[in-house]
């Protein structure tokens, strides 16, 4: 099963080496890892997501919880959160479907952020499955380089419930 895992640290240049140590030193692999200060001083967000079945993922959370760096752990998975990715792709362009490819950019609420006479960037921010949709799409044009940010989320705060 698929967890993503929030974790907050404190903001050093060791701490995701550690972290990422711990993972490789049990033979746990992290399918996707993003991390970024947040508006605390001194602390920055971890998003991981591993796969994993419940053991494997109660064995992390309790070693990254032994961290002295670490802060917070929480297994977001069953939780109702809100993800997303940023992906940039750069797609090979004529004069010819330039105009197919801003439309399939429009229909996934994309940005062209940069032109050239061979080439367009497209900037697509939502969940995994519509970073895949959107690379399916432009991949038959011709994908000349893609960047992914990998997956962040954060706890929804209200669940419809007064």
């Amino acid at each position: 099963m698929r967890h993503v895992i929030s974790v907050l640290v404190d903001n050093k240049h060791s701490v995701l080496s550690r972290i990422s140590g711990l993972f490789s030193a049990r033979g746990y692999s992290i399918e996707s890892l993003s991390a970024a200060p947040v508006d605390v001083d001194g602390l920055a967000r971890m998003t991981i997501v591993v796969k994993g079945d419940d053991w494997v993922v109660e064995q992390i959370n309790k070693q990254l919880n032994k961290l002295i760096d670490v802060a917070k752990v929480v297994d977001m998975t069953g939780e109702n959160f809100i993800d997303r990715e940023l992906v940039l792709v750069k797609v090979n362009s004529t004069k010819s479907t330039r105009p197919e490819i801003m439309q399939v950019a429009n229909i996934f609420r994309a940005k062209i952020v940069d032109i050239s006479p061979r080439t367009l960037t497209v900037e697509a921010t939502g969940s995994e499955a519509k970073i895949n949709a959107i690379i399916g799409m432009l991949r038959p044009f011709g994908i000349k380089e893609l960047a992914r940010t990998g997956q962040i989320a954060m706890s929804r705060e209200f669940t419809g419930k007064l």
